[in-house]
């Protein structure tokens, strides 16, 4: 089945659900994330904790990824029901697959992919094209070859990075990858040295991140669990963001005791501070938000990179049918 029919059939029965038809009479649902607990997971621990994934009937177990753990592969083996994917390179490279996986909300609005250098060493990312840059070899499949596209960065200035800090710390002539929220403070408590930051989302890689996924056939079979679980997502993420977060965070504590409570306080404050979570669309659609144009953007500059191929369907690796609609728009402060 194409998933344009699987869309309209969501989409039909999403107009039929009541408030009362959402009563899902405790239904067990399994969410696996892509790494340990951490607080870039903050708004579905939240709706645990707080009772919001309950509230629409839905018994919510986060089952956390890791080094060892492929929650895709349980989620394909019919283990889990939805999981956290990366960006929205996962979604096509699934489509190129035939894999049957939808993305049907965006917790991140902006992938919080970073370049860190010694101080001092650029303005912009395209300043950094004459630098040896420490890449992970699937990031030197994604964004660095956007980087060499877009802005003349060449492969030979890239060298393999095993996500160990120290070379970088060490040479103040080369950069490294990290993500926006864990390695620049890593950096700073192990170098003695804040970085310089570059958050490659604002230099245009315009992919969404910390995608809700699940199968095709929970969206057409369970457009009700999916509303509910993305709305409870949506609201765990506005509170988790702006209010009481204790609860959500002793969770993830709970899940992660590596976890500790400077680095918490670290990722929201970055997360708030570069409108990880809440900007853009958001501001007017509600967190969650995907739009055609945006992945169809995106889509369009990894054909031009040469990472995925220009006639795949990528129209079948999201949904907007469960987004865009305002959902906890009064949660947001209004200051």
């Amino acid at each position: 089945m194409q998933f344009r029919s699987i869309a309209q059939t969501s989409a039909l029965a999403l107009s039929l659900i009541s408030v009362a038809g959402m009563a899902l009479a405790n239904t067990k649902v399994t969410f696996g994330t892509n790494w340990l607990a951490q607080a870039e997971h903050g708004g579905f621990y939240q709706a645990v904790a707080d009772g919001t994934y309950a509230a629409c009937g839905l018994d919510v177990t986060i089952i956390p990824g890791g080094p060892q753990v492929n929650n895709r592969a349980q989620m394909l083996a019919g283990k889990e029901d939805f999981i956290m994917a990366g960006n929205m390179l996962e979604e096509f490279n699934a489509a190129a697959e035939d894999v049957p996986v939808v993305a049907v909300a965006a917790a991140f609005q902006k992938e919080p992919q970073v370049i860190l250098t010694h101080p001092g060493k650029g303005k912009t990312l395209a300043d950094l094209k004459g630098m040896k840059l420490l890449i992970s070899d699937q990031g030197y499949a994604s964004f660095y070859q956007w980087m060499v596209k877009t802005m003349g960065f060449k492969d030979e200035n890239r060298e393999v990075y095993t996500f160990n800090p120290a070379p970088f710390i060490a040479n103040p002539d080369i950069g490294m990858q990290g993500y926006l929220s864990s390695e620049p403070l890593m950096v700073e408590k192990q170098g003695g040295f804040k970085p310089d930051v570059y958050l490659i989302a604002d230099y245009g890689w315009s992919t969404y991140s910390t995608l809700i996924e699940t199968m095709a056939g929970t969206v057409k079979d369970k457009p009700d669990v999916v509303k509910c679980f993305v709305d409870g997502s949506i609201k765990g993420w506005y509170n988790y963001l702006y209010h009481d977060n204790s609860a959500a965070n002793a969770l993830i504590k709970k899940d992660n005791p590596d976890m500790t409570d400077d680095q918490i306080t670290f990722a929201i404050d970055k997360m708030k501070a570069n409108g990880i979570v809440d900007s853009g669309d958001t501001l007017t659609m509600g967190i969650g938000a995907i739009t055609d144009a945006r992945v169809k953007d995106f889509f369009d500059k990894m054909v031009a990179a040469g990472v995925v191929k220009a006639d795949l369907d990528y129209k079948k690796t999201y949904s907007t049918a469960f987004v865009d609609q305002g959902v906890g728009l009064d949660l947001r402060p209004k200051n």
